[in-house]
């Protein structure tokens, strides 16, 4: 991160209560693996949405703390001033399509929007500072389920109800992510969220007559693969891909770190097999360089053409198609791998709106998100198949048409996604996301016992035992707040 470390992140979550889960696919660090600074698509700027002559939006600036675009309807007469945050979408296009969306529903509602995108480095921070002066945004858009803000939001129980009523019931992974049983809350609304499939290089693995679809699969391949120069790109660092990877690895040999009731089970046979399994995958398979790695690390290998395999959203093979469309007709999409018990891998990025407490425009704010999915058809082809709609009946049709892309060669590469909703979980699983599973993912406590493991910094059963204190302190914290 650019505009804020790790450790000062940290702090400022301690001091507001605020801890929480990092996520996406990119990152605003810079990386050892040598790649074109444009290839990974990691950075997505903000884009200037359409305008009106009443309203001219701030062009962000190209960075990682990106300047907000604005986007405001002023000849709107109406008495209400609705205001949205959210991150700059890894896919440019949506944020064009959204800007121009909230402009026309502004001007159809009678109101005046103001839409602000940042990097999504910066929604963690940005969120503990409006928290903390209950002042800002009206809806707020994380990467992740904000299980830890519980208090701070309104429930969205009765917009849950009428979308059910309209479009039928969400994917599972919408309640599993977003609904405390609990406290019988829905403390989040979201309205996509995207697949993180295997993205490799189908020419190389054909050489080495590799296959992607199992675990050990790619642990034979990268044995191969690692002497040409061109090693699997798994992180082992204290970053979102890494998080995401270690749990997928974890789910396919049968371990988590909680049960369906919600205790602890991370000390357990299936465990020490993922971390021994993923101890080999390192040393035999991948570079030290994946110890330094930042969430644009990844992308940037597989852009760069030294790496065989990465764990990713489809917005890394959206960019490399734009800037090396050679390169990416040899890259395939690939389902999550299998385990030896499981095949289960996280979604890479859950969009989830808030609506604050303090907010003034709550019943507004509502309106909006009920709008944005009756609007999801459109939504869906902008973000070109990263936004797979929570309601799928929003967009009824999404997994026949990711089945014929004219743009990607094959014309069929994407078809896989449409298999995702089988394969993809909720951090937390086989429980729920809440605020305990959010905090260890942010301090990245398994990214650590996976990593101490790999590079023979502790034994299998000291780093379990480890992480079970921390993720024990973590848990019964959260119970004495009432919210497990």
């Amino acid at each position: 991160m650019n505009a804020l470390t790790r450790r000062r992140l940290l702090q400022w979550a301690a001091a507001t209560a605020a801890t929480g889960l990092l996520a996406s696919c990119g990152g605003g660090g810079a990386t050892p693996t040598p790649a074109p600074q444009s290839g990974g698509g990691a950075q997505a700027s903000p884009t200037v949405a359409a305008t009106s002559a009443a309203a001219t939006p701030t062009k962000a600036a190209s960075t990682a703390a990106a300047t907000p675009t604005v986007i405001t309807t002023s000849q709107a007469k109406g008495t209400g001033t609705l205001k949205i945050l959210q991150w700059s979408h890894f896919v440019p296009d949506y944020d064009k399509w959204f800007d121009q969306y909230v402009q026309k529903w502004a001007q159809q509602n009678n109101v005046t929007v103001v839409s602000d995108h940042i990097n999504y480095a910066d929604i963690p921070a940005r969120a503990a500072a409006e928290v903390s002066a209950q002042s800002g945004h009206d809806l707020f858009a994380f990467g992740f389920p904000p299980a830890q803000y519980e208090t701070e939001v309104v429930p969205l129980n009765d917009l849950v109800s009428q979308l059910k009523q309209k479009y039928g019931d969400p994917y599972p992974l919408y309640e599993r992510s977003c609904h405390n049983p609990k406290t019988d809350k829905w403390f989040a609304f979201m309205d996509f969220w995207a697949v993180d499939p295997i993205l490799y290089r189908t020419d190389l693995f054909q050489q080495v007559g590799g296959n992607p679809d199992t675990w050990e699969g790619i642990l034979e391949a990268g044995r191969k693969l690692k002497p040409k120069g061109t090693p699997i790109g798994i992180g082992f660092s204290p970053e979102i891909d890494t998080g995401m990877a270690m749990r997928t690895i974890m789910w396919g040999f049968g371990a988590s770190i909680q049960d369906a009731n919600g205790n602890i089970v991370l000390d357990s046979p299936e465990t020490r097999d993922a971390l021994k399994f993923a101890a080999s995958l390192f040393k035999d398979a991948e570079t030290e360089e994946v110890l330094a790695w930042d969430a644009s690390s990844n992308n940037r290998l597989l852009a760069s053409g030294r790496g065989a395999l990465i764990l990713n959203a489809i917005s890394a093979l959206r960019t490399i198609e734009s800037t090396y469309p050679d390169l990416a007709k040899n890259v395939g999409v690939a389902k999550t791998p299998a385990g030896p018990k499981d095949r289960r891998g996280s979604a890479h990025w859950l969009n989830c709106f808030v609506i604050w407490k303090f907010s003034p425009n709550v019943d507004l704010a509502k309106k909006f998100l009920l709008d944005l999915v009756d609007n999801y058809k459109e939504a869906f082809t902008a973000s070109r198949f990263y936004n797979v709609p929570s309601f799928p009946k929003a967009v009824p049709d999404w997994q026949e048409q990711v089945k014929n892309d004219p743009k990607a060669t094959p014309p069929d590469k994407y078809a896989v996604l449409a298999t995702a909703p089988d394969w993809t979980v909720n951090i937390g699983y086989p429980g729920y996301m809440n605020a305990a599973e959010a905090e260890i993912f942010d301090r990245w406590i398994i990214n650590d016992m996976f990593t101490k493991v790999a590079t023979g910094k502790a034994s299998v059963d000291d780093a379990i035992s480890t992480a079970v204190q921390q993720i024990k302190d973590i848990f019964n914290k959260w119970k004495q707040r009432g919210l497990l």
